[in-house]
């Protein structure tokens, strides 16, 4: 399975970016998948999480400004990132069990 991000670029602090990931194979069988961050000079940090089952976990500093969802059937991941702040710089990867995407930037100017 191959994992592609879009949909990262340069936003003003509030505005909103909605990131993509699409999977080359079928998600039915990855049970958990995820969108991480990697800030400048941070290690990768998980952002939001989803299961099969639908349950959802965030990070406490994107709680209420974030919205993790899939999409089985189109082997998509989606993150919709609202009210976004210059803390939120980073590149943002996708991820299903062992597989990765190559990331896209996502640059919040203050």
């Amino acid at each position: 399975v191959q994992m592609v991000e879009s949909g990262g670029g340069l936003v003003q602090a509030g505005g909103s970016l909605r990131l993509s990931c699409a999977a080359s194979g079928s998600m039915f069988s990855i049970n958990v998948m995820g969108w991480y961050r990697r800030a400048p000079g941070k290690q990768r940090e998980l952002v939001a999480a989803i299961d099969s089952g639908a349950d959802i976990y965030y990070a406490d500093s994107v709680k209420g400004r974030f919205t993790i969802s899939r999409d089985n059937a189109k082997n998509m991941l989606y993150l919709q990132m609202n009210s976004l702040k210059p803390e939120d710089t980073g590149v943002y990867y996708c991820n299903g069990d062992t597989y990765w995407g190559q990331g896209t930037q996502v640059t919040v100017s203050s």
